[in-house]
């Protein structure tokens, strides 16, 4: 099966990528309202995000979910700093995974939960 990670694109994400090759990799959801990349995950990544992050999941279409906020702010910068969507993209973040676990211990302080 194949795996892969979703990056959202906001206008500011979106122009660090405009001109390159990336942007004719952009993808739309929810009808063209979100563009987003994937970044494809081999089988060998993808037990190490699981294994690295215990929040991680795999959704029924392959995509791998659930990884803290400062992981996908870090996989978007690898991916807007390499120009790629390549296995070499996760490796340069799960090279940086005590620096992202610091800063996810951090996120419930800034996001607390929602008031139901």
């Amino acid at each position: 099966m194949a795996y892969f990670m979703v990056v959202l694109l906001d206008d500011n994400r979106f122009a660090k990528i405009k001109g390159t090759e990336l942007e004719e990799k952009v993808q739309y959801m929810f009808g063209g309202e979100l563009r987003c990349l994937n970044v494809e995950v081999s089988e060998e990544m993808k037990d190490k995000i699981l294994q690295e992050f215990d929040t991680a999941r795999i959704d029924s279409r392959g995509a791998i979910t659930d990884v803290p906020v400062a992981f996908l702010r870090e996989l978007f910068n690898q991916v807007a700093e390499k120009k790629s969507l390549g296995s070499e993209v996760i490796e340069a973040v799960l090279a940086k995974s005590s620096e992202i676990k610091e800063l996810a211990a951090k996120e419930s302080e800034y996001l607390p939960a929602p008031e139901i």
